[in-house]
């Protein structure tokens, strides 16, 4: 699935073509519906026939009627037996179909952009992934159990009904038209209402998802009651959508009840009445029909009754499928290679960039960072430090100009290898809600148990994580909640440290540490980047005592490159900060900035 899904249906033709076969059989044993609502009143008939027809003693009926009941028993055992076979089939193809469904979701959103997670509540994407494998099911499994054997059972039944008499067959079959020409109808109306209330479903549960991430905010201000207002009303917004939605499929229920209750209601028996009077037809064929125009529209209000959850399903598939139809905003080229790294140079080649229409940050910027050089990047928030960074990892792409790592333009390598050689340390590590050791272990799968320790005490880490309860085997708790930053962070270092990659960048990596494990660290960071290239983001000028080379940003802009000495004794932006660093305020140039 390459291009954009434009409709539901073919979402789901394309994971129902992959189990097509167990489709096809779950389908035929759910007609059983259909056999019983058409054959069962048949069987009566020819029971009132054959009683009718017989002209002996009442005790000598059995031998004449015993193959009809015996036929219809069977008929009863043999619908009960596909009722369960279906069952079966139900158990192997739908839960295969929605974790098909669930897989490729989550896969494909996993395949966007870092900018499309930085523009979108994290509640609301996990919704729509969990929402569209179990709304694609429901959808499925009301077609094929329910829709589609009525509509087989009223074909069965206008067929039934022709050989009595055509005008039977024309009044039900009339029916059927205006039915289905007042569903269609109403379809895209009810199908936008229940898309535009799953829209704001999804926001809704984005909002509570959000206060619950940020439940330490909301305690530390005393925000209960605002955040309450707050959700309160985007709930309001769900419920009045909601309440619409619902309004515009019971209007359509009362239609199609009340066109049901004229046609297949009254026009049926007054015909039926008539025909018998006119001796059109007779007892058997009155009841029979009677029988099944009955069961007909009892199976059909049955599916009336599922209508308001078949359109709310479409509209959550439909207002999910927005993830599909959202583009991978950077993909890999079709004969992308791996990266290969022997040396590490990273070059900037006339490089442009921009977030937003017509602000630059970087403008035909060239730089290039040797083999094995450590190089810290300097400059007040915003100056494009990080920026930097992440261009290098291609989280970003380029509006102009080229990044090259050992001669290989970054855009021609697949990003799963271009970032298999770079370990990133960010400034704000988050951890998996799963073990220490799993954490750790993170940075390279498929390390040993003594490795993990080896990175761990490298990290200064070890210590801390055998004090605990569980030792290595303690839960981190959500994005690491249950550790302290510091401690957050020294697990990040050795998750970096086990990865052990030909380029390491350093966001801040210490700086949720006090100054003795600082200094520890640095230590160990030291012997890690030893000839490696290094890339060292940093505001607090200590971590930059050992590099071989100073970067300073200014507004995107290189203004200052040099080791600390030169930079110290031009007194430029380099010293403005070095100062405002030292004597602990900031100088009025870079307020007035």
């Amino acid at each position: 699935m390459q291009h954009a899904v434009k409709s539901v249906k073919n979402f789901i033709w394309h994971f129902v073509k992959k189990q097509k076969g167990g489709f096809i059989f779950t389908q035929i044993f759910a007609l059983a519906l259909a056999l019983d609502a058409t054959l069962w009143p048949y069987v009566i008939k020819v029971i009132i026939e054959t009683i009718e027809g017989f002209q002996g003693p009442r005790e000598e009926i059995w031998p004449v009627i015993s193959h009809v009941i015996i036929l219809g028993l069977i008929l009863w055992f043999s619908l009960d037996i596909a009722f369960w076979i279906n069952g079966i089939f139900k158990t192997k193809v739908y839960p295969r179909f929605e974790a098909a469904i669930r897989m490729f979701m989550y896969d494909y959103v996993n395949s966007h952009s870092y900018s499309f997670f930085i523009n979108n509540f994290t509640g609301t994407i996990a919704n729509k992934v969990a929402d569209m494998p179990r709304s694609c099911g429901a959808i499925v499994d009301m077609a094929i159990t329910t829709f589609i054997p009525t509509f087989v059972a009223l074909i069965i039944s206008i067929i039934f009904f022709s050989f009595i008499s055509p005008i039977f067959a024309l009044i039900l079959g009339g029916w059927v038209i205006i039915h289905i020409i007042s569903c269609y109808f109403f379809l895209r109306k009810c199908t936008s209402y229940s898309t535009i209330h799953s829209e704001s479903r999804s926001r809704l549960l984005g909002r509570i998802v959000d206060t619950i991430t940020n439940n330490l905010n909301v305690r530390l201000f005393s925000r209960n009651t605002y955040e309450y207002q707050y959700t309160l009303e985007f709930q309001e917004d769900e419920r009045k959508k909601y309440a619409e939605t619902l309004w515009h499929i019971e209007k359509m229920r009362l239609i199609l009840a009340l066109i049901c209750f004229l046609i297949t209601g009254v026009l049926m028996i007054w015909y039926e009445v008539y025909s018998y009077r006119k001796g059109i037809i007779d007892i058997a064929e009155f009841i029979f029909i009677l029988n099944t125009t009955f069961q007909i529209t009892s199976i059909t209000w049955m599916a009336g009754i599922m209508l308001p959850d078949f359109f709310r399903e479409v509209g959550i598939a439909r207002q999910a499928l927005s993830i599909i139809n959202s583009p991978v905003e950077i993909k890999d080229l079709p004969n992308a290679e791996e990266l290969k790294v022997d040396r590490g140079e990273i070059k900037f080649n006339n490089v442009t960039f921009k977030y937003h229409h017509n602000e630059n940050l970087f403008e035909n910027k060239s730089v290039t960072i040797l083999p094995g050089q450590r190089v810290g990047l300097v400059g007040v928030s915003g100056s494009g430090k990080t920026t930097f960074a992440h261009l290098i990892l291609r989280h970003y792409e380029l509006e102009g100009g080229e990044i090259l790592i050992d001669g290989q333009d970054i855009r021609n390598v697949t990003q799963e290898s271009l970032r298999r050689q770079i370990a990133m340390i960010p400034q704000e590590p988050m951890l998996f809600h799963r073990s220490l050791k799993e954490n750790i272990r993170y940075g390279d799968i498929t390390a040993s148990d003594e490795q993990v320790y080896r990175a761990a005490k490298i990290a200064n880490c070890h210590e801390f994580i055998m004090s605990l309860p569980q030792g290595y085997d303690t839960i981190a708790g959500e994005r690491g909640s249950k550790l302290s930053g510091g401690q957050r962070q020294r697990i990040s270092i050795a998750r970096a440290m086990l990865k052990n990659a030909p380029i390491i960048i350093l966001d801040e990596a210490t700086s949720a540490l006090d100054s003795i494990t600082e200094k520890q660290i640095q230590s160990s960071l030291m012997q890690v980047t030893h000839n490696r290239t290094t890339i060292i983001i940093a505001h607090r000028f200590s971590t930059l005592t050992d590099v071989d080379r100073i970067i300073v940003f200014k507004k995107g802009d290189i203004v200052e490159d040099g080791s600390h000495e030169e930079l110290f004794k031009k007194r430029g932006e380099y010293y403005k900060l070095w100062e405002m660093q030292n004597d602990g305020f900031l100088p009025k140039e870079l307020i007035d900035e």
